[in-house]
């Protein structure tokens, strides 16, 4: 029989209902655009839920973001994402996410979990680090996490994309997702 694993020891680790501070925070994504280079964009609309309970592996996570929020910082192109083509956000007006599971992975944690997006609803784990925990400036408490995951848009529903006369398309099908976020202990 394998031993028991090690209670985690993370330094200010403090159980309780965290939300995320949105002026401390950021959700973002990058795409290959052209096949030779990459475009990011942001969220700005987001709500996100941290519950860490007493055993760190029983915590959960819960995203909900609001589509039109997109951000890429050119207003054609973001009206274009949201429109039937891309995002749908008449249809389709979120996305969410919530974690199913956490465990460790190598030097840094995985949360599994399930995202809904343009009606669909697949298995993607995000790759975490915790950054930490500690008190702020106003009494409060509050903890810092990344978290990255990869998806294939395609796998989602989200098929349009224009074929190049070289070869490849206009859209990568591959979106890198990031996640800064800054949490404010609930009271």
């Amino acid at each position: 029989m394998p031993p028991a694993p090690a209670t985690v020891q993370i330094p200010g680790y403090l159980a309780g209902t965290w939300k995320a501070d949105p002026v401390h925070s950021e959700i973002a994504f990058t795409v290959r655009h052209l096949m030779i280079s990459k475009t990011r964009g942001r969220f700005t609309g987001y709500d996100v839920t941290i519950v860490t309970s007493e055993d760190l592996l029983g915590s959960s996570v819960a995203v909900t973001i609001d589509l039109a929020s997109i951000d890429t910082g050119s207003d054609i192109r973001d009206n274009h994402l949201r429109s039937a083509d891309y995002l749908e956000i008449g249809t389709y007006p979120t996305m969410s996410y919530r974690s199913t599971g956490i465990r460790q992975a190598g030097d840094g944690w995985a949360i599994d979990g399930e995202l809904t997006l343009h009606g669909v609803t697949r298995q993607v784990p995000l790759a975490v680090e915790v950054n930490g925990f500690g008190p702020d400036q106003w009494g409060g408490q509050r903890a810092g996490f990344s978290a990255t995951a990869e998806i294939n848009r395609r796998d989602f529903g989200i098929d349009m994309s224009a074929p190049m006369e070289g070869g490849g398309v206009v859209v990568g099908d591959k979106v890198s997702i990031s996640l800064e976020i800054q949490a404010v202990l609930q009271k």
